[in-house]
């Protein structure tokens, strides 16, 4: 499943297109995807001014003018592409490049752009994505989003935060930093490179990161800081791109080559001076890449 930098990625690629385009049709090729379409979807979206895209944690936001909003999730294998006069389909070289087979196509927005029309097709050769409507005030309160955390790229996301999240947990670390509760969108990879440039152990005990007044210790403000910055670094270079995963404009992104922990089991750590491999372990049925060495 993507996780949130290749979501923003897909969005940054969408938003040139769509923002401020008005949408002429919205072709439905089946009537679902993991869940059905809500009732009139395509009468909702046909006539409508694109406003803006969002995102919040991996799920696509798109505004319109009526005040209605489009959740998007791409779920395993969902993909967008834009098409159109002198536009080449999802150019660039893939390592394992997302279905463009048109059977697959089960979503076709028709647009008219500042530069021509243009079509965002929606992909999903399994179907676990899923498309949902609902009014921009309810959003905060709607049931997709009102226990997620806060992002990882926002700026409410700091030792303090989390300190308050940790306090007397008992829960291993990997499992608190991937419970969306506490941090939104934040996946098995990126913890995963996060707690390796951190130094901590995935199976360290959250709350032995927090003083017994809930202070944030030195240990959890790295750790931050490393969250932070990985979730960034993924972002500039456009997303792991893992398995089929690709971004709208078809370039691959490069961050699954720079890979410090995770995949790369039994060999050397990066750590500079450290001596120990990668390993692996299974926490709640998911891989842990880690250095028993010189995470702690």
């Amino acid at each position: 499943m993507p996780e949130l930098p290749e979501v923003e990625t897909v969005k940054r690629g969408l938003a040139p297109v769509m923002e401020g385009a008005r949408i002429k049709r919205a072709e439905l090729r089946r009537p679902d995807l993991r869940f059905p379409f809500p009732p009139a979807f395509s009468q909702a979206l046909e006539g409508q001014r694109i406003l803006s895209l969002g995102r919040r944690a991996k799920y696509l936001l798109v505004d319109l003018g009526s005040g209605d909003v489009v959740i998007s999730h791409l779920g395993m294998s969902g993909s967008f592409r834009v098409e159109g006069p002198a536009l080449e389909e999802t150019p660039g070289d893939f390592h394992m490049p997302r279905s463009k087979d048109p059977r697959h196509d089960h979503v076709v927005l028709h647009l008219e752009t500042g530069e021509g029309e243009r079509r965002v097709i929606y992909n999903d050769p399994r179907r676990f994505g899923f498309m949902d409507l609902a009014r921009r005030e309810d959003i905060a309160a709607h049931a997709f989003f009102r226990d997620l955390g806060a992002e990882p790229t926002g700026n409410s996301l700091d030792a303090d935060y989390i300190a308050a999240k940790f306090r007397g947990r008992q829960t291993p670390l990997k499992a608190a930093l991937l419970d969306q509760k506490n941090i939104a969108g934040l996946g098995n990879i990126y913890v995963c490179e996060a707690l390796w440039r951190a130094h901590l152990s995935p199976e360290r005990l959250a709350g032995t990161l927090v003083t017994a007044a809930g202070k944030p210790k030195k240990e959890l403000a790295a750790l931050t800081a490393a969250i932070r910055q990985v979730i960034a670094d993924a972002i500039e270079a456009g997303g792991s791109t893992l398995r089929d995963h690709i971004r709208t404009d078809g370039s691959l992104g490069y961050f699954q080559h720079t890979f410090s922990a995770y995949d790369r089991e039994g060999e050397p750590c990066r750590t500079p001076g450290c001596t120990g491999t990668i390993g692996r372990i299974v926490q709640s049925g998911r891989s842990t890449f880690h250095c028993a060495v010189c995470q702690k």
